[in-house]
C-alpha cells in the first residue's frame, strides 16, 4: 500500500474545509427562514381580533363538533319572587288533643286501638272512679233530702190551716225544703261533671244506684294517633303520658325555622307549595298561620307555621319537607336553559357566547332563581346574545383538554 505525500494531505485538508463551511452556511440560512417564519406568525397573532387577545377562554368548533352545540338567544322571562325553607309535619295543635281521665281511676276497658278513626262522644276507655261513687252517693242522699223537707212542707202547710203548728215551725220547714233543693242541684252538677246526662242522672236517683265506672269520651272526631292506656293501669288527671292522644288529619302543621333575614318577606295568609320526600312529584298547598315572635338567640331563625290541607290523610308527622312561597312581584330577567348553565371547578357559574356560531367565548355569570326549566341570569349576558344551550359542558371539556385559539 503507498502512503500519500504531504501535498495530497494538504489538498485534502481544504476540501474538507470548504465542505464544512458550506453545510453552515446551509444551516445558518434555514434557522434564519424559520425564525421569520416564527416572528411572522407572532406579528399575525398579535394583529388578531381584539376578543380573543382580551380573553384567551375561547373555543373553534369544527363542523363535526357543531353537531354536539345547539345555539339559542338569550331570552327574558318572568321569575316569581320566592323563599324556600326545610321544615316538618307535625298534627294541627288546634284540631288535635291528648285525652286525660277528668278524675283519678284505674282503668277498667278499652275501646279503640292507634290507627282508629273516632267520633266526638265515643268511648275510649273507662275507668273504676271513686270520686264518682263519692259523687253519686251525695246526689242520692241529697235526692232523699229534698223528698223528705218536700212532704214535710206539704203537711206542716195543711196543720197550719187548722193552727195545729206555729208560724215559726212552718218556716223552719220551708228553709230545710229550700236548702234542700239547693243540695240536690249542686249534686247533680257534680254528677254531671263526669260527664254523665240528664237523664243518667235521673236514673241514679230513681234506683237508688251509684256507679263507679266513669266512661272517657273523645272530645273531638279524629284518628287515634297514640295509645297509652291499658286495663288495671291507674290513671291521673293531667299525668303524661295520656291514655289516648286523637287528631284530625284533614290538615296538618308544617313547622320551619326560616332565617331572620328572610322573615320580614313572610306574611300570614301566605300561600305555600309543600313536598315531601315519600311523594316525589307531588305538591301540597296551604297557608301561613302563624309567625314567631321571638328569634332563637342562638340560630337567629324565626319559626314560620303552614296548615297543610291533607283530604287524603297522606302526610304523617315527623316527615321532613320543603317548602316554597312566593314573597313579592315576579322580575323579569335574562334566562338561558338549564343545560347552558356549568358550574366550573371553582364554583364560579359560566356559560358560552359566540357570535358567528363556530367561536364560542366562556363568560362568568352570576344566576339567580331557576323556574320552569329555565336559569334566571343577573350578570353576565345581555337580551339577544347567542349563547350554546347545549353543549356548554362539552365545550368547558373541550376548553379544558384541548388548544385555545
Amino acid at each position: 500500500m503507498t502512503l500519500p505525500d504531504k501535498g495530497d494531505r494538504i489538498r485534502a485538508a481544504v476540501v474538507a474545509a470548504g465542505l464544512a463551511g458550506a453545510a453552515a452556511a446551509f444551516l445558518i440560512w434555514q434557522v434564519g427562514d424559520i425564525g421569520s417564519g416564527l416572528a411572522a406568525t407572532n406579528a399575525k397573532t398579535e394583529r388578531g381580533s381584539p376578543e380573543t387577545a382580551r380573553d384567551s377562554l375561547t373555543v373553534d368548533l369544527s363542523d363535526n363538533q357543531l353537531a354536539w352545540v345547539k345555539v339559542e338567544p338569550v331570552h327574558q322571562q318572568a321569575f316569581p319572587v320566592e323563599k324556600e325553607a326545610v321544615g316538618t309535619i307535625q298534627f294541627n295543635g288546634e284540631v288535635s288533643t291528648d285525652v286525660f281521665t277528668p278524675y283519678p281511676g284505674r282503668i277498667i276497658g278499652t275501646f279503640a286501638s292507634i290507627g282508629d278513626d273516632v267520633k266526638r262522644g265515643e268511648t275510649l276507655f273507662t275507668i273504676n272512679s271513686p270520686d264518682l261513687l263519692q259523687a253519686e252517693s251525695t246526689l242520692i242522699s241529697s235526692a232523699g233530702t229534698r223528698e223528705f223537707t218536700t212532704r214535710n212542707l206539704a203537711r206542716l202547710k195543711e196543720l197550719y190551716t187548722t193552727r195545729a203548728v206555729s208560724q215559726k215551725d212552718l218556716d223552719q220547714a220551708t228553709s230545710d225544703q229550700q236548702a234542700a233543693e239547693g243540695a240536690l242541684r249542686a249534686a247533680r252538677n257534680s254528677v254531671g261533671l263526669f260527664g254523665k246526662s240528664d237523664a243518667e242522672i235521673d236514673r241514679i236517683i230513681a234506683q237508688r244506684m251509684a256507679e263507679s265506672v266513669l266512661v272517657v269520651p273523645s272530645p273531638i272526631s279524629g284518628r287515634i294517633t297514640a295509645r297509652n292506656a291499658a286495663p288495671g293501669l291507674y290513671v291521673q288527671p293531667g299525668n303524661a303520658p295520656a291514655p289516648f292522644s286523637v287528631a284530625d288529619m284533614e290538615s296538618m302543621w308544617m313547622l320551619a325555622n326560616v332565617a331572620e333575614t328572610d322573615s320580614p318577606g313572610y306574611r300570614i295568609g301566605q300561600e305555600v307549595r309543600v313536598r315531601v320526600d315519600a311523594f316525589p312529584g307531588r305538591t301540597f298547598y296551604g297557608k301561613i298561620t302563624r309567625i314567631g315572635e321571638v328569634v332563637d338567640p342562638t340560630t337567629r331563625r324565626v319559626l314560620v307555621r303552614s296548615e297543610i290541607a291533607n283530604g287524603q290523610h297522606e302526610l304523617k308527622a315527623g316527615m321532613f319537607a320543603n317548602f316554597v312561597i312566593t314573597v313579592g312581584a315576579p322580575l323579569t330577567s335574562p334566562a338561558v336553559p338549564m343545560d347552558g348553565v356549568v358550574r366550573e371547578g371553582d364554583g364560579t357559574m359560566t356559560v358560552w357566547v359566540t357570535a358567528d356560531r363556530r367561536r364560542f367565548t366562556r363568560r362568568t355569570v352570576k344566576i339567580g332563581s331557576q323556574y320552569n326549566g329555565a336559569r334566571q341570569i343577573l350578570e353576565g349576558v345581555q337580551p339577544g346574545e347567542l349563547v350554546a344551550t347545549e353543549g356548554a359542558l362539552f365545550l368547558s371539556n373541550a376548553l379544558a383538554n384541548g388548544p385555545r385559539s
